[in-house]
């Protein structure tokens, strides 16, 4: 069969197999405690439904401008000036199925075969697929719970070379909650203004999800001089529990903006006419319930690391917002299950928990670490505990050659 040779350049989200693997094996009947999945547990609030049932009963199943209707735009406009401080013209947005195909779109936009752009690891998988999707390169900066999972100022600066193009920023963070503050945002935005011909890619989903009474920082709010060359990202799956509505957009320089809708124009369709409907009353609607949601987030992060400190072998961050924990299995790497197999990776990890368990996570290599994995914490509080619990009692059941159980002992460490 003839494929593209791009095809080998990367792979499929190991998220999207590790969903499919979930759903299979509950149609099996297997019994799953899924912590997997990035999305929210709450219902899509009332009145953004009933805002897309009205449109349906006003019969507005019609084709909209591929990059969303005038009417979501000017939402859209009105959410960047009021939330975020960016006044950008109408012109200079454009709305898209979700934020993904968004921001795989803008990668497309601004990269050339062989340029570089820097992301920070743990990181988002797809953010490396659009890249190499795009035949760039992702030159990625390695961090872990001793820095909070955030990139510094230095490690930036010397990882920008010739051939860098693009910074992806992702704050909150998927998949490791962590929070650039403002002085750490403004000391990245310093380095950049050295170097002009860097674009700035700021994923800004989880914005709405915070801990602990920080405030979001997104770059080109921070540091003005920035504007021109940053797309701001965002969308609604996350905070407002939207993701099966599919919508994101985004706010530019109008030169990505047009690439974007040229991009879109040949690869994609409208928008959903419900979904904008329901994406106008979620934008221009009460928004009470976003830090009800977040505070709730914040009372699940906290059960998450007080079951997870009983677990042997673990390290655990704080996460400063968005709906995940990152922890750390080093402690475990070495250790034996009952049955004889010899724990080499956090992969090796997740597939004990899967198999012996009934629990399911995401091991570390999918997001460009190891060993690490990702815990969601967007379930319920009484499945929560019992995973976490569940965790606890399978580290508890590892064996280690020369020793009756796994001694390592686990840590929580707070972000500063």
């Amino acid at each position: 069969m003839i494929t593209s040779d791009i095809l080998g350049r990367f792979h499929a989200s190991p998220i999207s197999g590790i969903f499919a693997t979930v759903q299979r094996l509950r149609r099996e009947g297997r019994e799953l405690l899924d912590f997997s999945v990035g999305e929210s547990d709450f219902d899509t609030p009332l009145h953004i439904r009933e805002a897309g049932k009205i449109a349906i009963d006003r019969g507005e199943t019609r084709y909209t401008p591929t990059d969303g209707s005038i009417d979501l735009i000017e939402s859209v406009r009105r959410k960047f000036k009021i939330e975020n401080g960016l006044d950008y013209p109408l012109a200079q947005i454009v709305a898209g199925m979700g934020a993904k195909p968004l921001l795989a779109a803008a990668v497309q936009a601004i990269l050339s075969p062989g340029d570089e752009a820097i992301l920070s690891t743990p990181c988002w998988p797809s953010h490396v697929g659009m890249i190499e999707l795009a035949r760039g390169r992702a030159v990625k900066l390695a961090t872990g719970i001793d820095t909070h999972f955030k990139m510094t100022a230095g490690e930036l600066d010397r990882a920008i070379g010739p051939k860098t193009r693009l910074v992806i920023l992702c704050s909150p963070s998927n998949p490791t909650g962590a929070v650039y503050e403002e002085a750490e945002m403004r000391a990245l935005a310093q380095v950049l203004l050295a170097h002009p011909q860097i674009a700035i890619l700021s994923d800004d989903l989880y914005e709405h999800i915070l801990f602990d009474d920080r405030r979001f920082n997104t770059i080109a709010a921070v540091e003005p001089r920035l504007y021109d060359r940053t797309l701001t990202v965002n969308g609604l799956s996350k905070a407002y529990a939207m993701t099966g509505w599919r919508i994101g957009f985004a706010g530019g320089p109008p030169a990505w903006v047009d690439a974007i809708r040229q991009i879109y124009s040949q690869s994609s369709g409208g928008l959903c006419s419900i979904s904008q409907a329901a994406a106008i009353a979620a934008l221009e609607g009460p928004k009470e319930f976003l830090a009800d949601w977040s505070a709730r987030y914040q009372i699940r992060r906290d059960l998450a690391l007080e079951g997870l400190a009983a677990a042997s072998g673990l390290r655990t961050a704080k996460p400063e917002g968005a709906f995940y924990l990152m922890p750390e299995c080093a402690g475990l790497i070495g250790a034996r299950r009952p049955n004889g197999e010899t724990i080499g990776s956090s992969t090796d990890f997740a597939r004990y928990l899967l198999e012996d368990w009934n629990v399911v996570i995401v091991p570390g290599p999918g997001f460009e670490c190891d060993p690490y994995f990702r815990l969601s914490i967007a379930t319920s509080d009484a499945t929560l505990k019992r995973g976490v619990r569940l965790i606890a009692e399978a580290c508890a059941a590892l064996f280690e050659k020369g020793r009756e159980r796994w001694q390592s002992p686990s840590r929580i460490s707070s972000a500063a």
